[in-house]
């Protein structure tokens, strides 16, 4: 039998495109149907038998560099087959028989592992975008869980899943209402009514930023304010105050220029309080204690416009503020107690 037929009858059978070419011409001396089938002739003379004219997506310069250096040459490419495109991985290389050079091609059909690929980085893109939505959920989440609990008790909660409710010997605390809210000629305009209110609690948030101090809650149109937890502060009955005067400046300024005019009423004291997370399915932070209950009396017998502080926390901010004694008050729950209006700081403006 003979074995160069038999060689040539088994090329024919491979699924593998390959091809035999003289090394320097690189005029094909033989293929096999597969290569033909890939890499069909153009047509054009020159490209009949030749790998240049045949092999799409050659770069004949860099291989041709490879080849001399003696190392094979590869590269992929893309050909039509019938209705659907089909990807090649092409691999050339010189080979010696009987002591004669030939150029050797070799072509592997390698679309299912492109499938494959596609798939993957379909599926991490995928996964990526996922991740990034996860996040983005994640950080919308913590931003809204950090608008109702301060910071130190988020991450408590996240970390253990549970916070445990904290007494805080020394803490102030401010209460805000605003006078005649229901009466205001802008409540008959619900819409504009809470974008006002929207845009004074908003600059009260800074105000209280600013000072260190922590936005409790708001009800309604009250605004409820603390320094000295959950983090404490040896300067939060001053912190408090400052707040306070700044908030009350604040409106001044903004009744000045604006036609619907807001009018507030504020009570201060200083005290033992106690922080907790409140609610399973609605967390809310709130704060619970005699001193809480003092400031919301002192609150309601403010003079509009007026900073009631209780003795407590005169004593503590005498030094660097103007008070004002204002007397003796009943209140319910703490009997006839010495209360003061807090005018200014003794240093800066009024």
């Amino acid at each position: 039998m003979n074995s160069d037929l038999d060689l040539k009858t088994y090329l024919q059978t491979l699924k593998t495109g390959v091809a035999v070419a003289d090394v320097d011409t690189w005029s094909i001396i033989f293929e096999n149907a597969k290569f033909f089938h890939w890499f069909t002739p153009t047509g054009a003379e020159d490209d009949e038998d030749g790998l240049t004219g045949r092999l799409s997506g050659l770069k004949a310069d860099r291989a041709r560099s490879r080849l001399a250096n003696g190392r094979p040459f590869s590269f992929e490419t893309e050909v039509r087959s019938g209705a659907r495109n089909v990807s090649l991985s092409v691999e050339m290389r010189q080979e010696s028989v009987d002591g004669q050079e030939f150029l050797l091609v070799e072509c592997q059909d390698i679309s299912k592992q492109k499938e494959a690929e596609y798939m993957l980085d379909s599926y991490s893109r995928m996964a990526e975008k996922n991740a990034r939505e996860l996040q983005r959920e994640k950080d919308r989440v913590e931003k809204l869980l950090l608008n109702i609990m301060p910071q130190s008790v988020y991450q408590e909660m996240k970390d253990f899943g549970t916070t445990t409710p904290q007494r805080f010997d020394a803490a102030s605390v401010l209460m805000l209402d605003f006078v005649g809210f229901t009466s205001m000629a802008i409540s008959r305009d619900p819409s504009a009514l809470v974008a006002e209110l929207n845009d004074i609690f908003s600059a009260f948030d800074r105000i209280v930023e600013l000072f260190d101090c922590e936005r409790i809650k708001t009800i309604g149109d009250a605004y409820v304010a603390v320094s000295g937890l959950p983090e404490t502060n040896a300067d939060h009955a001053s912190n408090i105050a400052r707040v306070a005067l700044r908030m009350r400046r604040y409106l001044e300024k903004r009744n000045a220029s604006n036609p619907n005019e807001w009018t507030c009423r504020i009570g201060v004291t200083t005290g033992p309080v106690i922080g907790s997370l409140v609610g399973i399915q609605k967390y809310v932070y709130d704060i619970f204690g005699p001193a809480v209950n003092l400031a919301a009396r002192l609150e309601a017998i403010s003079e509009p416009m007026q900073i009631t502080v209780s003795v407590e926390t005169a004593k503590v901010i005498e030094d660097d503020f103007i008070l004002t004694d204002r007397g003796e008050f009943d209140l319910k729950g703490f009997g006839a107690i010495n209360v003061f209006a807090l005018e200014r700081e003794a240093r800066g403006p009024r």
